[in-house]
């Protein structure tokens, strides 16, 4: 039985990468509104009859969505019921399923009603912290016949400050990036990493500044990652899940730079422009993980302090009046 559930639990990971990108398909080729106005239906039809690109990515998207999210619901069932004795996995069986619903309804009012491009950047968002819970179920699957346990890992107070803080503030880069998409302010800019060698200055539309605010905060989240890995490399390297998880991380954000940079030069390639999605997902995970490991730290320490309070307490001498 553990042994399906761990193949499931990993297409189930690999299902909500497709979603991931499947969203990112849909916002990049423009086709939203593939299946007009309706919703789960295409054009009010079971079958469409007028079949369009648009059409075929956006029904795509919805089926890939809802067959992943009755895999992400088994799978949340099922990891509460095998290993639901595990701290983290009431929480993330919650949380992966809520948020993949509340990605989709999001979806389906954008479709129906329309929302604002600052409402639809957070659609990507959404479905990012769906995958992420997604991905360490998957992994406390997999920890549990590990002879490795993260209960052993110990962190000081700096690296915890690089985890919670590159972690929380990634997520704001995730919403930039999809705002920029959805504002079709991906091109805003011709060159890199300057908006304009020709013209150099301050962005001078709107559009710009939503183009170079994200590349500050992608530029930002660069350097705060490769800090963190210098200080891993330096501290950490007897610590392996700490050290290759940093290194992992200065990989991937140094990729999605690289992408960022290259969806200019080539003038929004769909590849690329799919590359830099999946980079930022991958770099999520793992930072997810990275917190995942922090919380237990914390609260591991939390509880010896109190257990070493309470034995104090109780070694006291009596008080004789």
């Amino acid at each position: 039985m553990q042994r399906f559930l761990k193949w499931f639990a990993v297409l189930t990971t690999i299902g909500m990468l497709f979603v991931l990108l499947g969203g990112a398909l849909v916002t990049k080729t423009e086709s939203g509104a593939g299946c007009g106005d309706s919703w789960p239906l295409c054009h009010g039809e079971l079958v469409p009859s007028n079949i369009t690109p648009e059409l075929v990515i956006e029904l795509s998207h919805r089926v890939v969505s809802g067959g992943v999210g009755m895999m992400v619901l088994i799978l949340s069932i099922w990891a509460y019921k095998a290993i639901g004795q595990v701290r983290e996995v009431k929480f993330l069986s919650f949380i992966s399923f809520t948020f993949l619903l509340l990605q989709g309804l999001i979806g389906a009012a954008a479709v129906v009603w329309g929302q604002s491009d600052a409402i639809l950047a957070l659609h990507f968002g959404i479905s990012l912290i769906s995958f992420a819970s997604v991905f360490l179920l998957t992994l406390l699957i997999f920890e549990i016949d590990l002879k490795f346990n993260i209960d052993t890992v110990k962190i000081d107070k700096g690296m915890l400050y690089h985890i919670y803080g590159i972690t929380i503030y990634s997520f704001i880069v995730v919403y930039s990036g999809a705002f920029v998409r959805h504002k079709n302010a991906s091109l805003a800019c011709p060159d890199w990493p300057v908006c304009n060698f020709d013209q150099p200055g301050l962005p001078t539309t709107s559009y710009e500044w939503i183009q170079m605010g994200h590349r500050f905060a992608a530029g930002l989240i660069f350097i705060w990652n490769i800090i963190a890995l210098i200080y891993a490399i330096k501290k950490y390297k007897q610590q392996p899940v700490i050290y290759w998880s940093w290194m992992i991380c200065g990989i991937l954000v140094t990729l999605q730079v690289i992408s960022g940079a290259t969806i200019v030069y080539t003038n929004l390639n769909l590849f690329v422009a799919l590359s830099h999605a999946l980079f930022i997902s991958c770099l999520f995970g793992v930072l997810s993980y990275l917190m995942l490991i922090a919380s237990r730290y914390k609260s591991r320490t939390q509880t010896t302090k109190t257990d070493i309070n309470k034995t104090d307490k109780d070694s006291d001498p009596p008080i004789h009046s």
